[in-house]
């Protein structure tokens, strides 16, 4: 299929994939939305492909948020719908079989700072900006931004940050958990590229499983997440990996890995 706003690269089982909407800095019109609904699902069916970056084109923006020319016109219900939309297609990535790194290249406002928080690890270039500034617009955060920066940076710092629409730089991200790492711009691929490889190597059903293990054990009872966690390491044992891992360790070699 072809996409007129996404650009797609692979190579050794990482993806590149760029919004490209430089003109407008790379803003999630509702056809990027579906265009990026559509990438997902065929990138969560690759059997090739293990680690996505998500990035923006040009120097500018990451994503600078949603298309507020397509919102501005909507009605009570198409506005729900659209939030919708968006939160499935987040959820997507957050909840997906694949690991996906933010590459923050610009700003990652409103959606854009939405889409950064549902990947795995986030990677933003020193001094971006990032934040939720739909308060200004008379809005909230509908794409899943008033629940994931919460349980990213707490409440208290969450309601500071919609409340008051300020935009924070990547420094001040990092300082709050909302960005793991800050790198030169000329280093922000490279950077991704060799986290994605690291992951890209280890055990896929492994690398799974601490994916589920995290993002499903914080929404639950503290004892209860402690079991489900059992639950996972015990699966670890019904694959190949954990025997060919543990073999390899006591012969001191590189494992080679099969499970998917």
């Amino acid at each position: 299929m072809a996409y007129e706003n996404l650009l797609l690269e692979t190579d050794n089982h990482i993806a590149l994939l760029t919004i490209n909407r430089p003109e407008a800095l790379n803003s999630l019109n509702p056809q990027t939305l579906d265009e990026l609904s559509k990438m997902i699902v065929e990138l969560e069916k690759s059997t090739e492909v293990k680690v996505v970056i998500i990035t923006g084109a040009g120097e500018k923006a990451f994503v600078a948020g949603g298309d507020i020319a397509a919102m501005q016109p909507l009605m009570p219900m198409e506005a729900r719908d659209v939030a919708l939309k968006a939160q499935r297609l987040f959820n997507s990535i957050e909840f997906g079989n694949k690991i996906y790194l933010a590459a923050i290249n610009g700003y990652a406002l409103g959606g854009g700072c939405e889409l950064a928080m549902a990947c795995d690890i986030r990677i933003a270039v020193a001094g971006v900006k990032l934040g939720q500034p739909e308060v200004k617009l008379g809005i909230i955060p509908g794409w899943g931004g008033t629940q994931r920066l919460a349980r990213l940076v707490g409440k208290g710092k969450a309601k500071e940050l919609m409340m008051t629409g300020d935009m924070i730089t990547a420094e001040e991200a990092q300082k709050i958990g909302l960005v793991n790492q800050i790198v030169k711009n000329s280093e922000l691929l490279p950077e991704a590229r060799k986290i994605a490889t690291k992951i890209a190597t280890k055990s896929q059903l492994a690398v799974r499983l601490i994916k589920e293990a995290v993002d499903n054990g914080l929404e639950m009872e503290i004892n209860r997440s402690f079991t489900y966690e059992a639950d996972l390491f015990g699966l670890c044992f019904a694959g190949q990996d954990q025997k060919e891992g543990m073999q390899a360790f006591l012969e001191k070699r590189e494992a080679t890995w099969k499970d998917r």
